[in-house]
């Protein structure tokens, strides 16, 4: 392995014989484990049983995911001993809606989900949000494992205990904060996923350089393109880093008082790109996120809080791997000023009526704040969209 490959194992984490490693969410009782690493599926029924308990589970999917990895999951389980059952739903961010969770709900009581059973979610980010609220609020509350099988959600969703589901108003404007007892991040799963997936979901491992960790910026820089070409070895350390990095923040910030917000970096403005397009396939989450991540950046620069090189150096390597840095590269937008305001204004992380935005003053430091004009914002926008 070359040298801008070695990474050892960093304090809360371990790595076992199987070259899997441990990441510890360290969160007083609602402490749990990450496990990164290659086939860790066919061993996920011993993995989940201490939390099983003898209990039934009930795994949660969908059907592009259930028809590439459930029947495994399921061998798992049975070998484990554990008995369950799989309830599968349709595919699509159009499934983290509130008929979706009403149907879901539906099928857990026809079941006959208690408060001693334990619900897995088995997917991707939309899955992993859904099924994760589903958790927190039947029976006001059940157990449940994150199995993540998107690099999106191994890297980010699946870690943190957020759930929830998108309303006319937004994004994720529904939910609950709701841990899980477990997560298992699988990455031979990563190989089934078509580029554009796994791309939009290296926009939120770039996100982790971004914020506070110039050095593993410069990594990715040297080792990206061979991570998305499919190195596991490049794959597994890039999780289990970003689960790190995550895990840390968490278990200062559980509930995004404060320094949490970090890891919402691109996240105001790819919300509101998201909507305005109606979160379907013609943009996607992390495509967002990547526009979003090239915005602040600018207006950082705009507002000369941030070298423009630096910026340029970002926007260059989200180029270069092949992700969207513009508004104009979302396929048939035709998004306007005063919309994308408004959507920003019905962002979550609004306090006192003003906007929160994550900006920058330079790759590994960007900061918090309130303090962007509306003035300003509406002149870089128009010029941002103009572009």
């Amino acid at each position: 392995m070359s040298e801008a490959r070695e990474t050892a194992p960093a304090p809360g984490e371990d790595a076992g014989a199987d070259g899997a490693q441990t990441v510890r969410v360290d969160l007083g009782a609602r402490s749990y484990d990450i496990r990164v690493g290659a086939g860790l599926m066919a061993g996920a029924g011993a993995a989940v049983k201490p939390f099983a308990g003898g209990r039934r589970v009930i795994v949660v999917s969908d059907e592009t995911v259930g028809d590439l990895h459930l029947d495994m999951l399921a061998a798992s389980l049975s070998a484990a001993g554990v008995g369950g059952e799989a309830v599968v739903m349709p595919p699509g961010e159009e499934t983290k809606s509130f008929r979706a969770l009403e149907g879901l709900m539906d099928r857990l009581f026809e079941i006959g989900v208690e408060r001693r059973t334990l619900l897995i979610a088995l997917g991707g980010g939309v899955i992993g949000d859904l099924a994760g609220f589903a958790a927190a609020t039947a029976l006001r509350g059940v157990d449940f494992v994150q199995i993540p099988t998107t690099l999106l959600a191994q890297v980010d969703s699946s870690v943190g205990g957020k759930t929830g589901i998108n309303v006319a108003a937004g994004k994720n404007l529904v939910g609950a904060f709701h841990q899980p007892r477990l997560v298992l991040a699988d990455v031979e799963t990563l190989d089934t996923l078509p580029r554009r997936d796994f791309l939009a979901g290296y926009a939120e491992v770039v996100k982790y350089g971004a914020i506070d960790d110039r050095p593993f910026f410069e990594w990715l820089e040297t080792n990206g393109a061979a991570l998305i070409d499919g190195d596991q070895d490049l794959r597994r350390e890039a999780v289990a880093h970003c689960c790190r990095a995550k895990a840390r923040i968490v278990a200062q910030d559980e509930r995004e008082g404060g320094v949490r917000a970090l890891l919402n970096l691109g996240h105001t403005f790819g919300h509101a790109l998201e909507g305005a397009v109606g979160y379907g396939d013609a943009l996607l989450h992390g495509e967002a996120v990547a526009i979003g991540m090239a915005l602040a950046f600018r207006l950082s620069a705009r507002l000369g809080l941030c070298p423009a090189a630096q910026a340029d150096r970002l926007i260059a390597h989200l180029d270069a791997v092949g992700l969207p840095t513009r508004p104009d590269q979302v396929p048939g937008a035709d998004f306007e000023v005063d919309d994308l305001i408004r959507r920003m204004g019905a962002d979550k992380k609004v306090k006192d009526g003003k906007l929160t935005f994550i900006l920058a003053r330079g790759i590994g430091e960007s900061f918090i704040t309130q303090e962007v004009e509306a003035d300003a914002l509406r002149a870089f926008m128009a010029e941002a969209l103009a572009s």
